[in-house]
């Protein structure tokens, strides 16, 4: 950025290097950590038992809609939990052509210890900072995933 450029769009630049910097540095902290319950599950089955765990069963396209994923997207990932026992499928009982889809006791179990040991890092990490940090931080985040989001559904 030149020298003239106005201070909100030197901060932007900021945000937006940040930003990068965190998917990259998540990515590798995901992919170099060697315990076994970090590995225990994707990405994308992850979120997808988290959000399941936390809105309750729902058939693909209610999962689709929230996540801001295409329906086959998720057909796909779903097929591959289901496969692996950690999600049901059941008649849909407000439309008998669907299915809605719920975690199992096995997807929330392993997804309840991927949860922890990814607490434990973030704990570890950032165990320096206190405690108003962290809850800034926290709210900072929510706001930024907010705002993405906003923005995805609005396209």
């Amino acid at each position: 950025m030149s020298d003239d450029a106005h201070p909100d769009e030197i901060t932007l630049g900021r945000i937006e290097t940040e930003v990068a910097l965190l998917m990259r540095l998540g990515e590798a902290t995901r992919r170099g950590t060697g315990t076994m319950e970090h590995r225990l599950l994707d990405r994308a089955a992850y979120v997808i038992l988290r959000h399941l765990d936390v809105a309750g069963p729902q058939n693909v396209s209610a999962l689709a809609a929230r996540l801001n994923l295409d329906g086959s997207t998720v057909t796909r990932q779903v097929s591959a939990l289901q496969r692996d026992g950690l999600i049901a499928r059941t008649p849909d009982p407000a439309d008998g052509r669907g299915t809605v889809i719920s975690a199992t006791a096995a997807g929330l179990q392993r997804m309840a210890a991927v949860r922890a040991a990814r607490t434990r890092l973030y704990g570890e990490m950032l165990s320096g900072w206190s405690t108003a940090d962290r809850d800034t931080l926290a709210n900072l985040l929510h706001r930024l995933n907010e705002a993405l989001d906003a923005r995805n559904r609005r396209r």
